[in-house]
């Protein structure tokens, strides 16, 4: 039974480093397959313009954008000034289109991976969907206990407060100044990708290169790492330190390409055969042992010992996923 997880094991052990995932559009497809609740689809950059209504706003402007990447033909346009109310127009579908997605009502994988991270762990997405906030405000159960959450490109439900640098919900005020919330831009020039130019953007990049520069473990889920996307990579492997300065710490990758291509992507990051590579994330070291990866990681990867898995139930109700997930979250509450 998970009351009697691994933790139990190593109670002596203080595990303060961060287990990191970085998602990718992938992740959002992999969660909603079918759609969100209303059906919408899930865009990957290479079939957006399949998905996300802006093939109207190219049309208008005698552009055109079939069979190409819409990340790559956005950067062009950055480099015209004459094309900045298509920018703009861009934007505002764009934004549109994402702030209309929801979550069914059932549990799906973000629930799972919310209810999976605790308070010392971190969640950093190139995702411009809301699902990692709607899965946060709706499972109450680990209310104090969430990872930190970053937006590295900016997200349709999130806010911030410049003068004040405090994040939070789109729509709500600051707890400080009580003025609205500022949205984030959601579009850059992939060429160079002004992250400085947005604080809220900038603060999120800070947080995540201190995340990775911490880790004992990262996740990639449904992220491949473009090259149009070369200096993000870049100050993600600045901070891990590249592959010879971690020798002791895991790279888990959940993509459903082949372990081989994944490989030539990340091999940066990986010492020797520390990795692994599921093509689901319900096979991930994260969703085995979750709340728990850092412990199970000590006593398989630094103690030797043989630990059993301890999965996430699949296909439950929100109520029986909290009844399961409760020991775990009461004995983290009970150690502070």
């Amino acid at each position: 039974m998970h009351e009697a997880s691994v933790a139990d094991e190593v109670d002596q052990i203080e595990m303060d480093r961060p287990h990191v995932v970085l998602l990718g559009a992938g992740a959002s497809r992999a969660a909603l397959p079918d759609g969100d609740a209303n059906g919408r689809h899930l865009p990957l950059m290479n079939d957006f313009a399949d998905i996300v209504p802006v093939g109207e706003v190219f049309a208008a402007a005698g552009i055109s954008h079939v069979g190409r990447n819409f990340e790559e033909l956005y950067s062009e346009l950055c480099t015209d000034p004459g094309y900045k109310d298509v920018r703009a127009a861009l934007e505002r579908v764009i934004f549109t289109y994402f702030s209309s997605l929801s979550l069914p009502s059932k549990p799906t994988l973000y629930d799972h991976l919310i209810l999976s991270l605790r308070k010392k762990d971190v969640v950093a997405t190139f995702n411009w969907d809301p699902f990692l906030i709607q899965a946060i405000r709706r499972n109450r159960i680990v209310q104090g206990q969430i990872p930190s959450v970053l937006f590295l490109h900016g997200n349709v439900a999130a806010g911030y407060c410049p003068r004040d640098n405090v994040h939070g919900v789109r729509g709500a005020t600051c707890s400080r100044c009580g003025e609205p919330f500022d949205s984030s831009s959601l579009l850059y020039p992939v060429a160079a990708k002004p992250y400085d130019d947005d604080p809220a953007i900038a603060d999120a990049w800070r947080v995540a290169k201190a995340s990775f520069k911490s880790a004992f473990m990262v996740t990639i889920f449904g992220y491949g790492a473009p090259d149009s996307d070369v200096s993000a990579i870049d100050l993600l492997l600045n901070a891990w330190g590249g592959a010879q300065a971690r020798p002791m710490e895991q790279f888990e990758i959940i993509d459903v390409r082949s372990e081989d291509e994944l490989l030539k992507t990340w091999e940066r990051f990986i010492h020797t055969h520390h990795y692994e590579v599921h093509s689901t994330a319900y096979d991930s070291w994260l969703f085995n042992h979750p709340r728990r990866s850092g412990e199970a990681y000590i006593n398989q990867y630094l103690n030797a010992l043989f630990i059993e898995n301890n999965p996430i139930p699949k296909n439950t109700t929100f109520d029986e996923l909290w009844e399961w997930f409760t020991p775990l979250v009461e004995r983290e509450r009970d150690a502070v």
